[in-house]
């Protein structure tokens, strides 16, 4: 299987050194389940698309620091690139920023949540439609670092997962998108380190509490297992 990774975001250098870009990240995490996997970086935000749409067998939308929203050429054409993919229903994978994009692009609406930053650890219940990914009303935990959030579905959409802080954790379109607002490449210190970064802007108790957080086992490697079968 090759899955193109659309990646959206430069990580700090001191970040970088110790953990990798985004995409080295995503292949580390993938390759623990499927170490025969091959990935193909497409840098985005410097305008780096595949020739061939069909290059890969799916595509994957990375998390970025910047927003859906912002007026930017390269978030633009990305979303005319995400229309392509639609259109020949070509597997895709949003994480994060990738998970707003799509819905977003797609009809949905993205905005910032009023509950502010939602960070560490949090437990995602699968909704009764998601049955096929995991037990009803099941909870799954994953690493979570966003202050924006999917406000409202496309209308095509079908929700699967909700957290306390962020109703829309999750959805499908069809047989063709699967989209995750947690991360499933993050290192537990990478994600220490994004929160002392931003202490001062998250406040003691949220700072206090995501770091907290954690300490909580977190269940990526189910999520990812989902992730290859809906895209073989």
């Amino acid at each position: 299987m090759i899955i193109g990774i659309l990646n959206t975001d430069t990580i700090k250098a001191e970040f970088a050194s110790k953990y990798g870009q985004y995409p080295i990240m995503f292949a580390s995490a993938f390759h623990q389940i499927d170490p025969e996997i091959i990935f193909k970086t497409y840098e985005v935000q410097s305008g780096e698309y595949p020739e061939d749409i069909e290059e890969c067998d799916g595509y994957l939308i990375t998390g970025s620091k910047v927003s859906t929203y912002d007026d930017l050429m390269w978030v633009r054409d990305l979303e005319i690139f995400i229309h392509a993919l639609y259109q020949k229903k070509k597997k895709l994978i949003g994480i994060c920023f990738g998970h707003q994009i799509i819905a977003s692009t797609l009809g949905g609406i993205v905005a910032k949540a009023a509950k502010g930053w939602h960070v560490g650890v949090n437990e995602m219940t699968y909704v009764d439609s998601a049955i096929t990914l995991g037990d009803k009303n099941k909870s799954i935990r994953l690493i979570y670092n966003h202050q924006d959030q999917v406000q409202k579905l496309p209308e095509n959409a079908e929700l699967l997962g909700s957290t306390k802080n962020c109703p829309i954790a999750m959805f499908s379109i069809g047989n063709c998108i699967l989209s995750i607002q947690g991360h499933i490449e993050f290192d537990r210190a990478y994600a220490k380190d994004l929160m002392v970064m931003r202490q001062e802007i998250l406040g003691k108790e949220k700072f206090q509490a995501g770091c907290k957080s954690l300490e909580q086992p977190t269940e990526e490697a189910q999520i990812i297992q989902d992730i290859l079968k809906f895209l073989s």
